[in-house]
């Protein structure tokens, strides 16, 4: 019996060593992207195992991501070696476009890894299950099809939410149309929208209803200057009855450099912006001022940086807006994002914004009644606003995480 026993548990331990040196030859990849599907790229990549943290793969795969002038994203994805494999880096850049879908777009990822990662197959010499497919010499050569829209994105949208229940229901709908063109030299967008949120309170056999809508305008044009400086013109007009607006407008010239080159704006950027121009307000309830129309100057001047790379990520930013008419009437934001690696399968991440406010002179004159401010149909006078959020975690066990797992998911 003791020697059955003894025979069982060497080979359990053979078939553990045996399987952990089979997950030893595979390439050790350590996935870093915010808007890739694991699951997918898990279950159709081979020749590979998945690695819970940076510091455990042989191939650190980082991706950076910016929304393009289609709709879609130009993804930058840095190869870089671990290890062994530390001299070996390289960038493969790619993009999608507002047409294709969730599948289309996970597959482009899946395709450009599997191209990126060849490299660092052969240096493992894992290559036996590995095939490589280009166009023969007799295929016709690509032909590159005329953009018929030149660069014009035009997108229609319309939403709506119902909920309720025996005393009460609201509904939120939503309508919006854009249309935008992105190029390098010049960025022009045109966005219009209107919403209405009505919410409806049964008590003691009445109704109390509460009708909040606002419609906008909004048109901008940007200008390259060159890879550090650009200048835009910002514009928009609408009403807002929870901001006792019957009508406002507002015109703003703007400048801004870019401490480091806009090319580098994925992974870094540190830019100083001023604008400075027209507003004029035409308030449904005289405002707490006194005023029923006014035609004002208002400047603001912002720095604003972020940095994203293989530690982590941080953003921050710091704005200043005041109407030249009355310098009294101002408002300071601050805000503070960081997520950080701090080592290996810890990570640490904190967030927050506060904001000095005084500057609403559009908050009426007239006391607002209980269900006003129950119902929140109006904004309210407040001398600051804050949030705060602080958080971290923390992963430890096995190192590898390429099992996919979707029961019971939905």
């Amino acid at each position: 019996m003791l020697k059955t026993i003894s025979l069982l548990t060497i080979m359990c331990i053979s078939s553990i060593a045996f399987s952990q040196d089979k997950l030893d030859d595979n390439l050790k990849i350590f996935l870093d992207c915010d808007v890739c599907d694991h699951a997918y790229i898990k279950q159709n990549l081979s020749n590979v195992q998945f690695v819970r943290d940076q510091d455990l793969g042989d191939v650190h795969l980082f991706f950076v991501t910016q929304r393009n002038g289609s709709g879609g994203r130009l993804y930058e994805v840095d190869f870089i070696g671990k290890n062994k494999f530390e001299k070996i880096s390289y960038k493969i850049e790619f993009s999608t476009n507002t047409d294709m879908t969730s599948d289309i777009v996970r597959s482009e990822i899946l395709k450009h890894i599997k191209i990126g990662l060849v490299r660092f197959w052969i240096e493992n010499g894992t290559i036996n299950d590995v095939t490589v497919t280009v166009p023969s010499l007799e295929s016709e050569p690509e032909v590159i099809e005329k953009d018929a829209w030149n660069f014009w994105v035009f997108r229609l949208g319309a939403r709506g939410y119902f909920n309720g229940q025996e005393t009460n229901k609201s509904s939120n709908l939503n309508f919006n149309v854009s249309a935008k063109r992105v190029t390098e030299k010049n960025k022009f967008s045109f966005r219009a929208s209107f919403g209405e949120n009505k919410s409806t309170f049964t008590f003691d056999g009445n109704d109390i209803i509460a009708i909040n809508n606002n419609k906008s305008l909004n048109v901008s044009d940007v200008l390259s200057i060159n890879s550090h400086w650009s200048y835009g013109f910002f514009g928009d007009i609408g009403t807002s009855t929870y901001r006792n607006y019957k009508l406002f407008w507002r015109f703003r010239p703007a400048i801004e450099y870019n401490f480091f080159s806009y090319e580098q704006s994925a992974k870094k950027q540190l830019v100083l912006s001023y604008r400075n121009g027209l507003v004029f307000n035409d308030y449904i309830e005289q405002s707490v001022f006194g005023k029923e129309k006014e035609l004002i100057f208002e400047h603001s001047i912002l720095l604003g940086g972020s940095v994203r790379q293989e530690w982590g990520n941080i953003n921050g930013e710091v704005s200043f807006n005041q109407y030249l008419h009355d310098t009294t009437l101002n408002s300071l934001g601050f805000y503070l994002g960081a997520s950080i690696r701090v080592f290996k399968g810890f990570n640490f991440d904190v967030g927050g914004n506060y904001s000095i406010t005084r500057n609403q002179i559009n908050v009426p004159a007239a006391d607002v009644s209980l269900e006003e401010l129950l119902l929140q149909q109006q904004q309210l006078q407040s001398g600051y606003n804050y949030w705060v959020t602080i958080g971290f975690s923390y992963s430890f066990g096995s190192i590898y995480n390429s099992i996919v797992n979707p029961r019971f998911n939905f």
